[in-house]
């Protein structure tokens, strides 16, 4: 009789902690809840707080990968197609005056555009970015910098004479980076400027439009197959404007001294900047407007120091 209730109790008891196993488990399931809705919300702003200092620390780096000043052209696997966002710009200089284009010259691919500036001239950054090189190639881009931008590209300053920032410093658009130079392997002073993608070199005609200082277009699209019919109708387009396409008060602004129909008689770095020799100046105040030294003038055009200039008269400046 006393093992029968036994058996009775064993099985009451049995029954009931089977009974309670899915109430517990759903208990457990209960308290950790709020644990997972909690780590819903917390993981997406320590992801997004995660990315804006990567952003900061490695600008585009889901492009490039690491940041680093080992390398000018920075070479990664660029996508075959992406959109780059080229709002919130500024010109890299008010001078409308390209010099030489982007392509073949020399016997070499140019891989930027020269614009004409003078020595001491402000150059601003494009976008904002991150400083990236701050070097001196004496054979090269002389003077330069580096910056890699948020967008994804980086742009080249070249021939500066003086670089006012400093490796892995944060930069905005239109923050005086550099000013205008003749450093390096240069005729003459001027700015080379360039668009890279991944260490890919673009033509810049396809972004900036020098002649009404601004961007083309608020979004450039690369795409493989086209880029080359790209930089060469942007060529044909926005190409080389010293062929008379301006006067010089669209140049520097001298409205008053500037003839509507006189001409820019500023070429490229082989056809030589010219110069017409306005009354009262001399072989030192041109040198000192051109950027260039009075020997530089005189070995131009088989002058001596002692040559008197007359107004009118048309000389070479680089």
């Amino acid at each position: 009789m006393r093992l029968e209730k036994n058996i009775k109790k064993i099985s009451v008891v049995l029954l009931f902690a089977l009974s309670a196993a899915p109430s517990f488990a759903q208990d457990l399931l209960a308290r950790q809840a709020p644990v997972d809705r909690r780590a819903k919300v917390v993981d997406p702003i320590e992801l997004q707080d995660l990315k804006v200092k990567e952003e900061h620390e490695n600008p585009a780096a889901d492009l490039y990968g690491d940041f680093d000043n080992k390398y000018v052209h920075k070479a990664t696997p660029i996508p075959n197609h992406i959109k780059i966002d080229c709002r919130h710009f500024c010109m890299p200089t008010p001078s409308r005056v390209v010099t030489s284009n982007f392509g073949y010259r020399w016997g070499r691919q140019h891989k930027g555009l020269d614009i004409k500036v003078y020595i001491g001239d402000s150059i601003r950054c494009a976008w904002d970015g991150k400083v990236r090189i701050v070097r001196y190639e004496g054979a090269g881009y002389g003077k330069y910098i580096v910056v890699r931008h948020y967008n994804g590209l980086e742009t080249i300053y070249g021939h500066l004479s003086a670089q006012l920032v400093h490796e892995g410093q944060e930069v905005k658009a239109g923050e005086v980076i550099g000013l205008g130079g003749n450093t390096g392997r240069s005729t003459g002073s001027h700015l080379h400027f360039e668009t890279r993608l991944c260490g890919v070199a673009i033509n810049p005609a396809i972004i900036f439009d020098f002649r009404h200082q601004d961007i083309v277009s608020n979004f450039f699209t690369y795409d493989e197959d086209k880029i080359d019919d790209m930089s060469a109708e942007a060529t044909r387009l926005r190409g080389k404007v010293g062929n008379g396409g301006y006067s010089r008060a669209e140049v520097r602004g001298e409205v008053a001294e500037a003839k509507e129909d006189e001409p820019i008689m500023i070429g490229t770095p082989s056809e030589g900047g010219i110069h017409f020799v306005k009354r009262g100046e001399t072989l030192e105040s041109i040198a000192r407007k051109r950027g260039v030294s009075v020997a530089r003038l005189c070995q131009l055009n088989g002058f001596s120091k002692d040559t008197k200039l007359k107004p009118g008269q048309v000389i070479k400046f680089s």
